[in-house]
């Protein structure tokens, strides 16, 4: 029977078609409906994303260039943002659907009852029956779809850009020998029951490096699987570069590891696991770095995991070297390199500390040297597999035991006594509360104009909820005129004399030069400067401040300060985000673990806001006090980067929280003449501190300076 209806029915043929001959046709033809408008729907939502990224990119160009409010600009972001959350959502949910249509589509096509009416179609052609011939086979394809859906894994784009390519191999080749210095680098590599597939692989890794001045310096710990020795020794047989020790009993990782290092000759060593790979450019990279600083002695990089079927997910973009970061969580980790002669004047790895011996060889290693370089590339890749630290860090409960002590000891070793906890939430993540042997009176410094309600709350919080024995406030009055804000205030400093002090300063306003003055008011070896609209959480917060301010390398200590929402609105400054400066994970809810738990964990950072940063009266008169210059914007910021380059540490903390009721005491810049004041301000940043080009030591070039997510950098 002809069931196509394309076809001319010759006279007297059956204009009834079968029933499972109908069931099919309606079927393909829904399913094509469907397909069509859902191509169509997926068509209109990547417009849609298309749209809201040039929203942003609009958005941030007239923001650089000061022609918007600080607020319209949010506000358009917001937009932006919202408009590409839907896109990406409805791709999400439409790409699943299209691909069941084309496995339907295409199992119907392949079927028996398919085949058999595309013969009688082709008979019918050959017999002139006016048939239109075999239907060809055709399914949708999502292929436009999935072009761009590609592009919504911001790191298959990332790795589209950055891969290493045939091409790059060979310029590396062409490159090595025109380095004035070529280091030899001692790749070790402790073994123990490596699944053979991994085994191989890692040492491939290692033999398809372009840079030559290499050893593979493996150690087996007593493996009894027949199939370790038997690589291991294929692989010395073939290239003299891999040396290999196998020992006689089981001595776990830190042994293993020394083991391989006494196999070391080379300049510095690299520490690579026995199941993960080097990236081709990784020994190059660091041998570039060596030419560029002969000196240095650490070098480390960024990383990714990698699963069994080769697909490369979770990159970690690092920052430079941070120390309070580095105490918090070991984010070095891999790929890390180190000068031989001084992994061994330390003694190697340390006995004990299995699972935590690179951490604590790191903690050892950085007290002997601050020549440390970080190089931004992905040069390693961990293996995600089942038993693997890279797919569950909870595996390993001595590993975290072992760098609570590894911590704890460089406590000791520097002198500076403290305690250590760790995050039962996350594994691998630690606080670090140090004592505090002298303490020193806290000014808090509170400037208002009026806003009574809101002082109310902020000193009721200070007086009632927190625990440090010794501070005062300031509360620098720049000429309140509300009856019920000056009776407020009256009523606190009668309540609090000893520890309340009402500076009258009625000036226009300035918030730099306002605060400097309430500094020569202040008492306190620590000045904490802190908003009207603020209001305590943490009991211990002065005392968690001072814990940190009172170490000579630190310069400005922030707090995570949060919306009435419960979601954050500072969590340490980044600098260059929005042409000049923004906020740290803006918007996360308070909770959340942020880009590799730097949310919650103590952080170096560039700046932090003055709406609570408190810092020792030493490096305030120092750093010369804010800058008068800067009258409402960016004031904090300049003060922590001149802070910075006095060559303080500025460092955010986690574990003090405060609400945040942002913008009540100034309002927004929503008028001309604050509008101007913005850009020339804006303007002073871009020329004093390069913030749109100069890189944040603190960040990574490989993320966004668009959103304050840490999004990879499109």
């Amino acid at each position: 029977m002809d069931t196509d209806e394309r076809g001319t029915r010759t006279p007297g043929e059956s204009h009834d078609a079968g029933p499972a001959t109908e069931r099919w046709r309606k079927l393909s033809e829904h399913l094509g409906d469907e397909v069509a408008r859902a191509r169509a729907d997926a068509a209109r939502a990547h417009a849609d994303r298309d749209r809201a990224e040039a929203l942003l990119r609009a958005a941030h160009l007239r923001q650089k260039d000061g022609r918007i409010a600080a607020l319209v600009a949010e506000r358009e972001r917001q937009t932006a943002e919202l408009l590409l959350a839907r896109a990406r959502a409805y791709i999400e949910r439409t790409l699943p659907m299209m691909r069941t249509m084309r496995i339907l589509l295409a199992s119907m096509q392949d079927s028996k009852f398919w085949k058999a009416r595309n013969a009688w179609f082709a008979l019918k052609q050959r017999a002139r029956l006016n048939a239109s011939g075999p239907q060809p086979y055709w399914v949708p394809t999502v292929d436009d779809a999935e072009a761009g859906w590609d592009e919504e894994f911001p790191y298959e784009r990332w790795l589209l850009a950055n891969r290493v390519r045939p091409s790059d191999v060979e310029r590396m080749r062409d490159v090595v020998p025109l380095l004035a210095v070529r280091p030899t680098f001692s790749v070790l590599m402790p073994v123990y029951e490596t699944p053979e597939e991994m085994l191989r692989e890692a040492i491939e890794s290692v033999l398809a490096q372009p840079y030559p001045h290499w050893e593979l310096c493996i150690a087996d710990d007593a493996s009894r699987a027949p199939h370790v020795r038997h690589v291991l020794e294929e692989y010395a047989a073939a290239d003299g570069r891999v040396r290999v020790a196998f020992r006689e009993t089981n001595g776990h990782i830190a042994a293993t590891s020394n083991s391989a290092l006494a196999l070391a000759t080379g300049d510095f060593i690299a520490l690579l696991d026995h199941d993960d790979l080097l990236a081709p450019d990784a020994l190059f990279e660091n041998a570039l770095v060596v030419n560029r600083r002969p000196d240095v002695d650490l070098i480390y990089s960024d990383e990714d995991k990698i699963d069994e079927q080769g697909r490369r997910s979770e990159p970690y973009f690092k920052p430079d070297w941070s120390p309070e970061s580095v105490l918090a969580r070991n984010y070095v980790s891999h790929l890390g390199v180190y000068r031989r002669a001084l992994v061994e004047r330390l003694g190697g790895f340390r006995l004990g500390f299995e699972g935590s011996q690179d951490y604590d060889l790191l903690l050892r290693f950085t007290e002997l040297t601050d020549k440390i370089e970080h190089v931004p590339r992905v040069l390693y890749h961990w293996r995600v597999h089942a038993g693997s630290t890279a797919s569950a860090r909870d595996q390993k409960g001595f590993a975290q035991d072992a760098a609570l002590r590894a911590i704890g000891d460089a406590l000791e070793r520097r002198g500076e006594a403290g305690t250590v906890t760790s995050s039962q939430a996350a594994p691998g993540i630690y606080t670090v509360r140090y004592a505090i042997p002298a303490p020193g009176r806290v000014s808090i410094i509170m400037p208002t104009r009026d806003h009574g309600a809101d002082v109310d709350l902020a000193l009721r919080t200070v007086f009632e909820r927190s625990t440090y024995p010794d501070f005062e406030v300031v509360l620098l009055d720049n000429g309140s005129r509300d009856p019920e804000s000056l009776r407020i205030f009256g009523k606190w400093a009668a309540a609090e004399p000893e520890r309340l002090k009402i500076v009258p300063y009625d000036v226009p306003f300035n918030f730099s030069r306002i605060n400097n003055h309430a500094a020569e008011h202040a008492t306190g070896t620590y000045l904490l400067f802190l908003n009207n609209d603020t209001e305590v959480v943490t009991a211990d917060w002065m005392e968690a401040m001072v814990e940190q301010a009172q170490r000579p390398p630190i310069g400005c200590v922030g707090a995570k300060l949060l919306y009435d929402d419960d979601t954050v609105q500072h969590a340490g400054v980044v600098v260059g985000l929005g042409g000049v400066a923004g906020h740290s994970h803006k918007h996360y809810p308070a909770a959340a673990p942020g880009y590799f738990y730097t949310l919650q964990t103590v952080n170096n950072y560039s700046a932090v806001t003055a709406a609570c940063m408190m810092m020792r009266r030493d490096v305030f008169e120092r750093a010369g006090g804010f800058d008068e210059a800067l009258a409402i914007a960016f004031n904090d910021v300049d003060l922590c980067l001149r802070v910075r380059e006095a060559g303080y540490r500025n460092v955010y903390l986690p574990h003090v929280v405060l609400y945040h009721h942002e913008s009540k005491s100034r309002g927004y810049e929503d008028t001309a003449e604050k509008m101007a004041r913005f850009a020339d301000e804006q303007k002073t940043m871009l020329a004093r501190w390069r913030t749109a080009d100069a890189p944040d030591p603190y960040y990574n070039p490989n993320l966004t300076l668009m959103t304050e997510d840490y999004a990879i950098r499109p």
